[in-house]
């Protein structure tokens, strides 16, 4: 009997090694379930204006907004401020730089404008979101407040964007900076649909 063992013992160890081979191939084959969170971004995401643009900017806060509809409303104000703040920097600098022409500076000095007034507006909405929780605070005044303040914010922006149409800037300056403000109305807008999904599901 021991030697019949042994005869087949190369056959019985071939046949563990394939099967342990085909075991780790089916459970590489199989897919990793997404992270709840991750799947959550692209969920609300996906009734946002661009989703895409929605998902890239907030998936690297995965963590922190969770699957919390007021957190991941709260990241996308924040994800906006701070590109609108980084835009008006590179704006300022830009209108100081030699070589650009009274009409183009007026027209960035007018966007500049429209910017601070988008960068007090979002700072307002995320200073009310971040009141929601506290005791005896009206919701649906706030959300209110919040719904006017980025409404308003993307206004400015769009009157922005308008300031460098026709002839008051020309080039590679002109289309760069109108992709840069088109940016920020795109997250405004996106950050403006998950308010107001936030407050259909408060609600």
């Amino acid at each position: 009997m021991g030697a019949s063992f042994y005869s087949h013992f190369p056959k019985l160890l071939v046949t563990l090694i394939s099967l342990t081979f085909f075991l780790n191939l089916s459970s590489a084959a199989r897919p990793i379930s997404p992270h709840p969170s991750t799947e959550f971004i692209k969920t609300s995401c996906s009734s946002t204006t661009y989703p895409k643009l929605c998902i890239s900017s907030l998936s690297t806060h995965a963590n922190l907004i969770q699957t919390s509809p007021k957190l991941i409303a709260h990241t996308a104000l924040n994800v906006t401020l701070a590109t609108a703040k980084a835009t008006s920097v590179m704006m300022v600098n830009l209108s100081k730089s030699q070589g650009m022409k009274p009409k183009e500076v007026e027209a960035m000095q007018d966007c500049l404008e429209e910017l601070s007034d988008t960068v007090d507006e979002l700072r307002k909405s995320i200073g009310e979101m971040g009141q929601i929780n506290n005791k005896g605070s009206d919701f649906g005044m706030l959300m209110s407040d919040i719904q006017t303040w980025v409404s308003a914010a993307l206004t400015d922006e769009s009157t922005c964007s308008d300031g460098f149409g026709g002839k008051a800037m020309n080039g590679k300056v002109k289309t760069t900076l109108r992709l840069k403000i088109m940016n920020i109305a795109h997250l405004t807008s996106n950050a403006l649909a998950l308010i107001n999904r936030y407050a259909s599901i408060h609600g």
